[in-house]
């Protein structure tokens, strides 16, 4: 992540205390990410301050970093293994929002508490693609489009002989989705309700949708992105495509 930082703000009177390292602050973010405590929580990590490293956590967020970190992960990912285009998966996953903010609603599976729903594309393997984020209330189809425009890198454009399948499930079972699917050039698997049902008694086919579900139980291990602390949707999308860019970089590196 070392070359995706910024250049170092000077101080406008030329003297100031000395900066904290950006690997000790990049510590303290990423501790906040795994554990999902309050940035005042890090005075006892002896990590980092905590107004330190929310503060460099502001600077890289607004630079961009972040996803940057998440694109480069992707990049090297399709270097070494190939991003396999072939099969695609989008789904959505709710969580909670104590805090409320922006692009926050009432949660219709949690006695309408307030909560953040986040849409994820991935590959066959997956490895996020893509990603956005809207309250709890809003329909996992809603944000179809915005997560496929999401996608950090170049997608390859699909072909005859290379098609690039998308699977959904039932709660993605309007008009909509069906459109999208056809503007991106998608070969699109959708299942109607009914339809759902009778393949899970015959299992004939392989299944290939569980992949997003699986991403969504990683993304889970990091509880900042499990339980939303932050109010602003920019932090928390910064905070989304740090935990992105982690698993992308865990399929990059060798071993």
């Amino acid at each position: 992540m070392e070359p995706l930082l910024p250049p170092r703000p000077k101080h406008p009177l030329g003297c100031h205390n000395p900066r904290v390292p950006d690997r000790a602050a990049m510590d303290a973010i990423f501790f906040v990410l795994r554990t999902g405590c309050q940035w005042n929580a890090l005075r006892e990590t002896k990590l980092c301050s905590s107004s330190s490293a929310h503060r460099r956590f502001q600077e890289w967020t607004k630079a961009g970093v972040f996803e940057a970190f998440w694109r480069k992960g992707l990049l090297a990912y399709d270097g070494l293994r190939g991003i396999d285009w072939s099969w695609l998966a989008l789904d959505g996953a709710m969580g909670k929002a104590p805090l409320v903010g922006e692009k926050t609603g009432p949660n219709p599976t949690d006695r309408g508490k307030r909560g953040v729903k986040r849409s994820v594309l991935t590959d066959g393997r997956g490895v996020p693609l893509g990603t956005a984020i809207e309250g709890a209330n809003r329909n996992d189809h809603k944000l179809m489009r915005s997560t496929l425009e999401a996608i950090p890198i170049r997608r390859p454009k699909p072909t005859r002989r290379h098609p690039q399948h998308l699977c959904l499930d039932k709660g993605f079972d309007y008009d909509e989705p069906r459109a999208l699917a056809e503007e991106f050039g998608f070969t699109l698997h959708l299942r109607t309700r009914g339809e759902e049902i009778r393949a899970r008694r015959q299992a004939k086919a392989k299944a290939r949708r569980w992949v997003v579900e699986r991403t969504h139980s990683w993304l889970n291990r990091f509880r900042s992105i499990l339980i939303r602390w932050t109010k602003t949707p920019a932090n928390y999308l910064a905070l989304l495509h740090l935990a992105c860019g982690i698993i992308t970089w865990r399929h990059a590196l060798p071993g």
